[in-house]
């Protein structure tokens, strides 16, 4: 079975670790080693900024985009640079893994067009508009007194700008109003890379059933997160309310929808999947509950293959 996972942390963690820190093969939850193990068809490795980490988010993406195309040259043989649905199909072709760039918050952009042009240039497919801090574009969902601010007029830009470019807007950690201001703006399917259902775990990093219908009805995708607290179960995190949510997401907005948002290499591990070799566990687990097996593969790789041609 292929995978297509919207979301890890894996570069920001390698940038962090000691010198010797590779992609081919490390103690993280992703490498190569790890990838070809689970059947990884394509990747997104995210440029993850943290604000509390760094005064300078501009350069500090630029550091982490740098480690990415080292690690990706030292390991040609095996992974290659995807920017749309093409490239995925020669490198699988190829048997090359597919990684695709994102940035994860979107002050690395430091309220400029042209940085997002530059970033595009540089082969970054998808912007996930903010992380935990408000920003230039918008507010994110972690406080209650910013879920109900939208974007900005420079974010309403941004998203006009990205559907010209062909990049992914990504709405996880956004706060709710700017979900309804991207989907109300932009012209193109958008994702949640990697959220969860609201519905069965009350966070505010989840998704609503209404929001789920609107993503649905835009033809975007929701990547199933493994984190813990968004699962809402106790550590670790369990399979078991893996599969719950796809069954409650699968309800309300269809099979079409659900995709894989892993967050590995930015969650908290023990979990029932440690890592990226293990994602048959998930398989096993939705067989049981009689998904379908072309309900799975949608999951786990055909919707996202579809918002890459619809898109990118």
């Amino acid at each position: 079975m292929h995978v297509i996972d919207f979301h890890c942390d894996t570069i920001h963690e390698l940038l962090k670790s000691e010198k010797d820190s590779n992609l081919y093969k490390n103690n993280l939850s992703v490498d190569i080693e790890k990838m070809k193990k689970g059947g990884s068809l394509a990747q997104f490795f995210a440029l993850y900024i943290n604000l509390e980490e760094t005064n300078n988010p501009l350069d500090t993406c630029l550091k982490m985009l740098d480690k990415f195309y080292i690690e990706l040259d030292k390991n040609k043989k095996h992974l290659s640079l995807a920017t749309n649905y093409n490239d995925i199909i020669k490198n699988n072709l190829e048997n090359k893994i597919s990684a695709f760039i994102t940035i994860e918050g979107g002050e690395a952009l430091n309220g400029s067009l042209y940085n997002l042009r530059n970033f595009h240039r540089l082969g970054v497919s998808l912007i996930t508009l903010t992380w935990n801090f408000p920003n230039e574009i918008g507010f994110p969902n972690c406080k209650e007194e910013y879920m109900n601010k939208g974007l900005t007029t420079f974010g309403i830009e941004l998203v006009e700008e990205l559907n010209r470019l062909c990049m992914l807007i990504d709405v996880s950690h956004l706060s709710d109003k700017g979900f309804y201001d991207v989907a109300k703006f932009s012209k193109k399917p958008f994702v949640a890379s990697h959220s969860n259902s609201r519905a069965i775990t009350n966070h505010p990093r989840n998704l609503t059933d209404d929001m789920i219908k609107v993503l649905s009805e835009a033809g975007g995708i929701i990547g199933i997160n493994f984190e813990e607290s968004f699962l809402g179960t106790n550590s670790p995190a369990r399979i078991s309310d893996m599969v719950k949510h796809i069954k409650h997401i699968k309800n309300i907005g269809g099979i079409e929808v659900i995709s894989l948002g892993s967050d590995f290499d930015g969650i908290d591990i023990p979990s029932e999947i440690e890592n990226i070799s293990q994602m048959g566990k998930l398989i096993d687990e939705l067989k049981k509950n009689s998904f379908s097996e072309e309900d799975i593969e949608k999951i786990f790789y055909k919707n996202a293959l579809r918002i890459i041609k619809d898109v990118l």
